[in-house]
């Protein structure tokens, strides 16, 4: 499969998929005769992966080291996994703010509302 095609199916820009191969986020893509990337299954699995952290608001270096730790075997799980579960508790406390910030908007849309007389 094509960039294009990785990049339709992985939910990443091609550029990115570029950028992320160029500092060893993404192991080595297999070119065909032609010099053409030739993305494998394995390799859209790791690029899906790659879009659905940074879409959670993983910082570069952590998955740059997720990557390095990645290539190093399954002698890293323990801390590939413990690296996950910290951004995990980042995510709750994201989430937590943005209840709150909810709320705060939801009282103050109210208080308009009340100001104009569309709700009771």
């Amino acid at each position: 499969m094509r960039i294009s095609e990785a990049s339709t199916k992985s939910g990443l820009s091609a550029d990115t998929i570029r950028f992320y191969e160029k500092t060893g986020i993404v192991p080595p893509i297999d070119r065909g005769p032609e010099g053409l990337r030739r993305f494998s299954p394995e390799n859209i699995e790791w690029l899906t992966l790659l879009y659905w952290l940074r879409k959670t608001g993983m910082p570069l270096k952590e998955m740059q080291r997720f990557a390095s730790l990645y290539r190093q075997g399954e002698a890293t799980v323990p801390q590939r996994r413990n690296l996950l579960l910290k951004h995990e508790q980042r995510l709750q406390e994201r989430r937590a703010d943005l209840a709150r910030c909810e709320e705060v908007l939801s009282h103050k849309l109210a208080a308009y509302d009340r100001i104009e007389g569309t709700k009771p």
